[in-house]
């Protein structure tokens, strides 16, 4: 059976120049799956507001951490990542794409048929389904796929927040540190609209599925139940108590997202003297903005700001041997693992 794998990131401007910028944050902000609201508002507020002003200084920080050689760390460490995957699978057509931009996945998907697979296992590179990411993935694929006269078989792994080989590959970045060193340590998730997670209960709210506690039938799919399940694996395998550690959303457009806020958290811990702390982030599996500007530079300086005196961050899985081992695990599809596939 001929298969190919294609591995999904969020997406990229194609250079730090402002208007590439503009057109990425256009891309991105203009998907109903992002920014749901009324589509002539949404219009408005992105092509007339938020873009305008946001591209200068998100064109700032793309130049603080653009290669000339490479692009951006998203981009090259998701190309090296498909790189050895592609060595690993010799039998396998591995592919990259981003949902934004270049390449795109249509582009890629084209090129992927063109080999006429049996089939193709799409794998976002997002452990916890959340609509505005691993949703919207699967919305530009079924959209590129439905123009086709001929599909072949499409598994498509929709999140992997608990997947052993995924959790030991945290632990390999995570034993270059001493925990029991720190004074707190921190789990910073990219933050969602609190609207976004309530809309995955039909009959009721976030609030009201024990979604900090434990993974239920209903709370099953929702991006803030997956993040806090991941973060208790993971603290267990650390030897971390309760009280050492806590879970954060960073990357806020408003104050109706997820809480409690990193950048809060961070201002808040030198008064309650943790000044030395740990952060991981374990939704994102290749460094980039939000990991090595928002918390490497941004965060950081705020933290030192209001009193703290250190701040050290795990880096992502990137490229990682483990974090390649845990995608061959992952697209495998284990029998019992039905609920990782839609």
């Amino acid at each position: 059976m001929k298969k190919s794998l294609l591995i999904v990131n969020l997406g990229t401007p194609d250079s730090p120049s402002y208007f590439s910028v503009f057109k990425y944050l256009r891309e991105f902000l203009s998907d109903e799956k992002v920014l749901n609201i009324n589509p002539v508002l949404r219009f408005i507020l992105v092509n007339f507001i938020i873009c305008p002003f946001r591209s200068f200084s998100s064109s700032k920080i793309y130049k603080k951490v653009w290669d000339k050689d490479h692009g951006s760390p998203l981009l090259h460490n998701t190309k090296l990542l498909a790189d050895k995957l592609d060595k690993q699978l010799a039998d396998v057509d591995v592919q990259y794409a981003m949902r934004y931009q270049s390449p795109s996945i249509e582009h890629t998907l084209n090129d992927m048929l063109s080999r006429n697979p049996d089939e193709i296992v799409i794998l976002p590179l997002f452990p916890h389904y959340a609509a505005a990411t691993t949703g919207s993935v699967f919305k530009e694929v079924t959209s590129c796929l439905s123009k086709k006269w001929v599909v072949p078989k499409v598994t498509f792994i929709n999140q992997f927040y608990d997947n052993d080989k995924f959790i030991e590959a945290w632990l390999e970045k995570a034993s270059q540190f001493d925990m029991n060193s720190y004074d707190k340590i921190i789990f910073s998730y990219h933050g969602v609209p609190n609207s976004h997670v309530d809309n995955v209960y039909p009959d009721s709210l976030c609030e009201d599925n024990d979604c900090e506690e434990k993974i239920t039938d209903e709370n099953k799919f929702c991006y803030k139940a997956t993040v806090y399940e991941t973060t208790k694996i993971l603290a267990r395998k650390l030897n971390l108590n309760s009280d050492q550690y806590i879970v954060t959303f960073q990357s806020r457009l408003t104050n109706k997202w997820l809480s409690p806020f990193t950048d809060d958290v961070l201002k808040a811990l030198p008064q309650d003297n943790k000044k030395n702390v740990l952060v991981f982030s374990p939704a994102f599996t290749a460094d980039c903005l939000e990991t090595i500007i928002e918390i490497g530079d941004e965060y950081k300086e705020l933290f030192y700001e209001s009193g703290g005196t250190n701040l050290d961050y795990v880096p992502s899985l990137n490229f990682s041997d483990k974090w390649v081992d845990a995608i061959v695990d992952i697209t495998n599809m284990n029998e019992g693992d039905s609920n990782k596939n839609v």
